[in-house]
């Protein structure tokens, strides 16, 4: 029995991946595909390419994921965010050429490719430190705005038009008396289907099925006849290996976008790999998942593909659907192989309305009134970043609101660190302790002593400002013989912050006032030496406490 046990384990795994995991992996591929093609034909079309397009980023991004990314679960394809991007982008650099525009597309997969591998090997997994949480939920909240106002016409069977949410509006209004009242009602019929599948049968591929009965309903019925507007015929067969035709440099512009679609698709990938793997009690490689969306782009951009990413829903329905590893990918590459192989003549009579529905429900919930609700409550900083970034993307598209909004966030962040509260000590009754007594009045105040903490580090953004907030405590206090600086909540010090201690210690010296520096942080401890304040300032040796400095 002893000695069967190590072949036994040998043939339970190839290449240490455990064959038990087999079914649950093919099962969760096969589901995978099933969600994944509706839902790459809408965000092809939301892209402004041809719906297949969307089918071959789904196929190649996920072989490449697979090969290289650290996430057992996270699935890779098109999402409604870089959709967006590339439909509301690529339009005004392509010049209405058809077959530019391809190309552009295909260019920015290759250039997020590209730039993750650039990040990959110098180590940059810190650009998803870039866009902080509240940007992205902002963010989100204004690409769902944006997706949903642009499939209205394809619900409702006009054209649309425009360039901004606003001006979407305004054309749309202007259409609404042209509604194709069969098509609203097909699209509508597919919304509540979706909604109901949603509510009664969560993780089962509802869309798919969605799209099958439409598609029966427009041939049985001629809906067609009706003015229904269908996908048309979809070209059978794999994709055909070619390298991207339009270099970087052809176009202006391609960097800018690819910078654009490579950050926000690895925030977005990230966050949900993250999401899940804390959900098992695993974790993920950052730098590693670089390597990844690397591998993703650069398989998608070489079959005509655009940029690939790893969304929260699609995630979601691989794990739920059993996933154990990567070789879900795998296996769902390979349904999706087979559609494209067999399955095409199928589409050719897909209702854009129904496309239009799924990218309405598959957007839902991009919108998090939660997290906005507890914005308001917690913090408003992140709030205003959040509404900064909404706005930005209603008004100035997805690739201009996601800038604007992580310049607003940067300009808050110095605007905080500005201004610090400055905490006047005082003993916290019967302790040998201090703290703040704007917040504890019923603290004892020190007699001839102003002790105060700036709550921040002290750099050259707010040296001049706690300067002239001590300077003005002090002089609206009478009887001060010794002015305590404590610098625990000071981490990290500038030459700025080392010179204000020095002016205030010489304009204390010129009222006869002592000024001591307890509690410094050890670099910061090192500065003020290398400065030479030990000489003119108390306190600046490893250990000094407030309670010593006033004994």
């Amino acid at each position: 029995m002893t000695a069967a046990g190590p072949a036994t384990q040998a043939r339970a795994s190839i290449l240490g991946y455990p064959l038990n995991w087999l079914p649950s992996d093919l099962v969760a591929g096969v589901t995978l595909a099933a969600y994944a093609i509706p839902v790459s034909l809408a965000y092809a079309t939301l892209a402004g390419l041809p719906p297949q397009v969307g089918l071959y980023a789904y196929l190649t991004g996920g072989l490449g994921y697979a090969l290289a990314g650290s996430s057992r679960y996270l699935a890779i394809g098109p999402t409604s965010a870089v959709s967006l991007m590339i439909g509301s982008t690529v339009a005004d650099m392509a010049g209405g050429d058809a077959s530019r525009y391809a190309q552009i597309a295909t260019a920015a997969a290759f250039g997020v490719g590209l730039f993750c591998l650039i990040a990959w090997v110098f180590r940059l997994s810190v650009l998803v430190k870039l866009i902080s949480d509240s940007v992205l939920t902002g963010f989100k909240a204004g690409a769902g705005v944006t997706i949903a106002i642009t499939q209205l016409p394809g619900l409702l069977g006009v054209s649309g038009g425009g360039h901004n949410v606003p001006d979407r509006l305004l054309i749309l209004a202007g259409q609404l008396h042209a509604t194709n009242l069969t098509t609203l009602a097909l699209g509508l019929a597919a919304l509540a289907l979706l909604w109901c599948g949603e509510r009664w049968l969560p993780g089962r591929p509802v869309a798919l099925g969605v799209v099958l009965l439409s598609i029966v309903a427009v041939t049985v019925f001629g809906l067609t006849h009706l003015g229904v507007s269908v996908t048309g015929a979809i070209p059978s067969g794999l994709p055909t290996p070619a390298l991207p035709t339009l270099r970087l440099r052809d176009q202006d512009g391609i960097v800018a976008l690819a910078t654009g679609c490579m950050l926000l698709a690895y925030i977005e990938g990230v966050a949900a790999a993250r999401t899940f793997a804390a959900k098992h009690g695993e974790s993920i490689d950052l730098r590693r998942e670089l390597l990844g969306l690397a591998a993703a782009n650069v398989a998608t951009a070489a079959v005509g593909g655009y940029p690939a990413a790893g969304g929260l829903s699609q995630t979601a329905v691989n794990e739920k659907a059993g996933a154990r590893s990567r070789l879900s990918l795998v296996f769902a590459s390979a349904a999706l192989a087979l559609c494209l192989l067999f399955f095409t003549g199928l589409i050719a009579n897909l209702p854009l309305a129904v496309l239009a529905a799924v990218v309405l429900m598959a957007v839902r919930g991009l919108i998090d009134f939660h997290a906005l609700v507890h914005m308001w409550r917690a913090s408003r900083v992140d709030l205003l970043s959040a509404m900064a970034a909404f706005i930005g993307v209603l008004l100035l598209g997805i690739l201009q609101g996601i800038v604007l909004a992580a310049l607003v966030s940067v300009v808050l962040l110095l605007v905080h660190y500005s201004a610090p509260h400055i905490a006047v000590l005082g003993r916290i009754p019967g302790t040998a302790e201090y703290s703040d007594t704007e917040r504890h009045p019923e603290n004892e105040p020190l007699v001839g002593v102003l002790a105060f903490r700036p709550e921040a580090s002290l750099i050259y953004l707010n040296a001049e400002y706690v300067l002239t907030r001590v300077l003005a405590r002090l002089a609206a206090t009478d009887g001060i013989r010794r002015v305590v600086c404590d610098l625990s909540a000071s981490p990290m010090m500038d030459l700025a912050g080392a010179r204000m201690l020095s002016e205030l210690s010489e304009n204390l010296q010129a009222r006869d006032i002592g000024l001591t520096v307890v509690n410094a942080h050890g670099r910061v401890r090192d500065l003020l030496r290398a400065e030479g304040l030990d000489r003119t300032i108390h306190g600046i040796t490893r250990g000094t406490a407030l309670e010593e400095a006033l004994a």
